[in-house]
Formats: C-alpha cells, sequence, structure tokens
C-alpha cells in the first residue's frame, strides 16, 4: 500500500519543528546572561559594594528564577524549568569560587564542546540524536533505524547541530581567555537563539533531501530489515 499521499510528505514540515522546541528555549538561556552582564558591569562601574561578579551572579540567578515562573505559568515543563535554573545556578558558582567573571561562561563552553562531540559520534555510530529525539517524541522507539533513507537524513540534519556548536566555540573561546566578559555575553546571545532557530529551520530540508519521493516522511518510516550503508 503506497504511503505516499501528498499531505503526508509535506506535513511532517511544521511537526518536526514543533519536536524541536524553535526559539523559545534557546532566548530564556539568554536572559540570565545578559542580566549577569549587566548587574557585573554596573557593579564595577559605580562601585556598588562587594563584588562584581556577585552582582553578576545574583542577578543571573534572580532572571533566571523569574524566567521559569513564566514559562511555569504559560504551561512549560517543570523539569526544563528545574534544569535551567540548575545550570545558571552552577555557573554562578563556579563564577563565584574562582572570582572570575569569565567563568560564568565556563559551563557553557564545556556544555557545547561536549554536545559537539556527542553529535558527532552519535552520527558516525549510525545513531544520530536527531533521529533518537525525534523518535521518541513520535514514540517510535528505534523503527526509524529501519528505515536507510530516514536513517540517511537524520545523519545529514545532525551535522548542522554538530556545526553550531562548532560555531559557538570558536567564538566563545577567544573571548573567555581574553576575559572579554560582556563580548562573551554579547557573543553568547547573539549565537544562542540564531543558531537553532536556523538548525531547526534546517534540519527538515535536510532530512527529506535523503528521502525518495512518495516517502511518508518523520511520521511513516519504511520497515526494512537492514540499513544500507552510508
Amino acid at each position: 500500500m503506497s504511503i505516499g499521499h501528498p499531505q503526508q510528505v509535506t506535513s511532517p514540515e511544521p511537526s518536526l519543528t514543533e519536536l524541536l522546541g524553535g526559539r523559545g528555549g534557546a532566548v530564556d538561556a539568554t536572559v540570565p546572561v545578559a542580566a549577569f552582564v549587566l548587574a557585573w558591569a554596573a557593579a564595577g562601574a559605580l562601585g556598588w559594594p562587594g563584588q562584581p561578579v556577585v552582582w553578576g551572579g545574583g542577578a543571573a540567578v534572580l532572571a533566571a528564577g523569574a524566567v521559569g515562573v513564566v514559562r511555569l505559568r504559560a504551561g512549560g515543563r517543570p523539569r526544563a524549568v528545574v534544569f535551567g535554573l540548575l545550570g545558571v545556578t552552577v555557573a554562578v558558582i563556579v563564577a563565584l569560587a574562582t572570582g572570575r567573571a569569565a567563568d560564568f561562561f565556563l559551563v557553557r563552553l564545556l556544555g557545547n564542546a561536549v554536545s559537539a562531540l556527542a553529535w558527532a559520534v552519535s552520527i558516525v555510530v549510525r545513531w544520530p540524536l536527531l533521529g533518537l529525539i525525534v523518535g521518541t517524541a513520535l514514540g517510535q522507539q528505534a523503527r526509524w533505524r529501519r528505515d536507510p533513507d530516514l536513517l540517511r537524513g537524520y545523519q545529514r540534519a545532525s551535522w548542522a547541530w554538530v556545526l553550531q556548536y562548532v560555531v559557538r566555540l570558536a567564538v566563545f573561546l577567544p573571548l573567555y581567555f581574553a576575559d572579554a566578559v560582556v563580548a562573551l555575553g554579547i557573543a553568547q546571545t547573539v549565537l544562542t537563539w540564531p543558531l537553532v532557530a536556523v538548525c531547526v529551520a534546517l534540519s527538515w530540508p535536510l532530512v527529506r533531501s535523503a528521502l525518495p519521493a512518495g516517502h511518508g516522511g518523520i511520521r511513516h518510516p519504511a520497515e526494512r530489515s537492514r540499513p544500507r550503508p552510508e
């Protein structure tokens, strides 16, 4: 029975965008960063009592808490809110422990490095993370891996996610070692949600580029016993 109905071919595109989440979470992640940099810079310039990094850390935690409250009231997932607040708190603790404001960004730097490696390894071992994320969200378990075309599409699209982490590292690392706190804050804002938005927008076209005409898309993987080699 054919699964190449025109509506099935075109419908996965918005569904994939929804599954990957869009820009909302990435925008939220920049708010505590902006709060940290602004409070840190203001404390240093205006001579507020205490260390500027303490002011920046306090502002970041308060901003993360405020974002969390807004998300919860909007129906966001509590686990995502807790993880977001925890990440900011850990970053603040690191900066307070070292007394170096640039170390507020150290956790994010390490996170980008680990993420780039994890996504790249997942592609090489033929378990692309994009396929795992989408397949889990759709309740497909590993059925998508038995479709060689869909597997190849997820591999192609996953490289876009690897690239975004590499781009961030290429920009962040020189600024981190130069102790350029304000520039790090600006770079974090500029290279967070725009890059995520680009990856989300490119994911479906990259997946689709590997699918033959008439393929049912991400919702209808073709069951085959063994994936073809890349």
